[in-house]
């Protein structure tokens, strides 16, 4: 499949069949394939760099910033003392970036089993790769279930920033990946997934809901709003081990930290989980 004809980008997949994501390329900066998936990096007209993995998007210099802050600090700043945290994927950085921003956090490890993803936003996304340059982190290039398995009840908060379940990432989506996490968290700790489109997905997000409820304590769902993912918009997937809701923050953001952020506060922490009432009933089978 082509991904750029006439100087456009046209992202099609699969999970939105009938629609079409098209950006305007000002420059292809690399495009190449990993051990595990085709990796495009271009300069776009309107969204500056673009970072493309299997023909769909996965950040834009435009507008990452809702996706990354929501998914990082929801969990963070419902968790009243994180410590110690580890995110799944998210090799461009960019939830490194939001951790960082936490004081209190001493120690934090990201598994992205993708070297390439990690080596060409260092390169070309700097922006978002600056998390790597903060002295808590500890970078593990590997599958995050099997280092999982190696650190049992051992993290506050477990973020996992995956690309679709095509593919590489289509194990992160499974009932066994919660359970591992489970297993990885502290009591009172919380996990945050990429939880895909209620436009275009609650096919996909019911039954992962359902599979997990015997296992975690809280199960819940909140949504950003993105321009450049499908439908503009993407969910998290917030469950919790033996503990409450996770509705409302724990902490606040500083002035400081506050004056920081671009989307998340601790009104938006509480909105991201009132769901139309379409979602709401599909998802919760409320009537």
């Amino acid at each position: 499949m082509d991904l750029i004809i006439d100087g456009w980008f046209h992202e099609r997949g699969a999970l939105w069949p009938g629609q079409a994501m098209s950006l305007q390329v000002k420059e292809v900066l690399y495009h190449g394939r990993s051990k595990f998936q085709d990796v495009l990096v271009f300069d776009s007209t309107n969204n500056g760099r673009v970072l493309v993995l299997d023909g769909v998007i996965q950040v834009t210099e435009r507008d990452e910033f809702s996706y990354q802050e929501m998914m990082a600090h929801i969990p963070l700043y419902a968790h009243p003392n994180p410590e110690k945290v580890l995110v799944i994927g998210g090799g461009d950085g960019g939830i490194l970036r939001e951790i960082a921003k936490h004081p209190g956090v001493k120690e934090i490890f990201i598994c992205e089993i993708d070297g390439d993803v990690i080596e060409y936003s260092k390169k070309y996304l700097p922006s978002l790769a600056k998390g790597y340059d903060d002295s808590r982190v500890t970078v593990k290039v590997m599958d995050g279930a099997i280092f999982m398995d190696e650190n049992q009840d051992n993290f506050d908060v477990i973020i996992t920033d995956s690309s679709d379940p095509i593919g590489p990432a289509s194990v992160l989506f499974e009932t066994p990946f919660y359970n591992a996490m489970h297993k990885s968290l502290r009591d009172g700790g919380i996990v945050c997934t990429q939880g895909e489109s209620i436009w275009l997905h609650l096919d996909i997000i019911k039954p992962l809901m359902d599979s997990i409820k015997q296992t975690y304590t809280t199960v819940e769902y909140a949504y950003t709003t993105i321009p450049t993912y499908p439908s503009g918009q993407i969910g998290f997937i917030v469950a919790g081990k033996n503990r409450g809701s996770c509705k409302e923050p724990a902490r606040n953001p500083t002035d400081e930290q506050q004056d920081a952020l671009n989307y998340y506060s601790s009104d938006i922490h509480k909105a991201s989980f009132v769901l139309p009432k379409f979602a709401q009933r599909a998802i919760f089978d409320e009537k």
